[in-house]
């Protein structure tokens, strides 16, 4: 079952994975991109899995060193999650982020 705190921890690091790519991920593109959201369900394995991606740059994970407040995103996502897994490559980048042990209606 996916209970409120649960559902808070998903509905938060799938927003911060969304707006990194709002953000950041066309920031040196001349043209608008896109953004890809997925959500699957595995019963058997009761794992909820979202993935987030885009065809734009990856950039640096490190926060800018005049701003000590900003960076915060992929630690965020990684404390809510069970698995954060970003996979970046010259034709864009995909956040995977799964929680295990989700059992019954979503």
């Amino acid at each position: 079952m996916l209970d409120s705190v649960k559902a808070s921890d998903v509905l938060l690091a799938v927003n911060e994975a969304l707006a990194n790519v709002a953000e950041f991920a066309y920031v040196s593109s001349p043209q608008p991109g896109v953004m890809h959201l997925r959500a699957d369900y595995d019963p058997t394995a009761a794992v909820l899995t979202v993935t987030v991606a885009d065809q734009g740059s990856w950039r640096s994970a490190r926060p800018p060193a005049n701003n000590p407040a900003r960076g915060r995103g992929i630690p965020l996502m990684r404390a809510l999650s069970d698995h954060t897994i970003i996979d970046s490559s010259p034709v864009g980048t995909e956040v995977r982020l799964q929680w295990d042990h989700i059992s019954g209606p979503l």
